[in-house]
């Protein structure tokens, strides 16, 4: 499979998400060889998006001559596309929304109904597409946190998309919470083999995933140690 990974975080590798991301990687690979591509958005040259919507008109092409000319062309060639990120404000950190902004060009200004919503309709066949986005989070649990960027995560892919979200996801950056942060990151590379072989994470496991990794009190308290 031709994957994709968009990396949100200025932190590039040591990013505490690209622990996860890369545990899930991983497990891909252990059920056969995967052609992986990481882009750290931070060092893309990509300019903001201007809202013209030429490219809605004219077959798809951006009036900015940037980085995302290239990245434009690996997304429509891939088979799935991996959103590494933490939250930053309850959202995709700036970099990585400045590209997903970008992505304008892959629709038509040709609008159909969907269920009872309206949405653009693609520049293209994608159908073979699958979207997985994997986010953490700081805070000790998962309510009130990662909801917007869910929201938007399924609004702008609504079909074909995995969602895995971490809470104490800082934890992966700390080597003294191995003894915490290994199990989990075997859980996502088991996460990993399941979504190899079955394109899918079975319920019971993306539970264990998305849970607290210690009592969320317990956490916060050491967190609040340390200011």
């Amino acid at each position: 499979m031709k994957i994709l990974v968009l990396n949100g975080s200025p932190k590039r590798d040591q990013s505490d998400t690209m622990h996860m991301t890369r545990a899930f990687l991983q497990g891909m690979q252990d059920v056969e060889e995967q052609e992986i591509h990481i882009v750290h958005a931070i060092d893309l040259h990509v300019k903001y998006c201007t809202g013209c919507l030429v490219c809605m008109h004219n077959g798809g092409k951006c009036i900015q001559d940037d980085d995302m000319k290239d990245l434009l062309q690996e997304i429509v060639k891939s088979e799935l596309i991996i959103f590494s990120f933490g939250l930053y404000c309850y959202a995709m950190p700036a970099p990585l929304k400045a590209v997903v902004d970008r992505t304008v060009p892959l629709s038509s200004m040709i609008m159909k109904k969907r269920g009872e919503r309206y949405e653009h309709v693609r520049q293209g066949d994608f159908s073979r597409l699958r979207f997985l986005m994997i986010a953490g989070s700081g805070f000790p649990n998962s309510k009130h946190n990662f909801e917007p960027a869910v929201g938007a995560f399924k609004l702008k892919f609504p079909e074909d998309h995995t969602i895995i979200t971490v809470p104490e996801s800082p934890m992966f950056s700390v080597p003294e919470a191995a003894p915490l942060t290994g199990p989990r990151l075997d859980l996502l590379r088991e996460a990993g083999r399941e979504f190899a072989k079955n394109g899918a994470i079975p319920e019971p496991l993306m539970a264990e995933i998305t849970s607290p990794m210690m009592p969320e009190a317990e956490y916060a308290a050491i967190v609040n140690s340390g200011v």
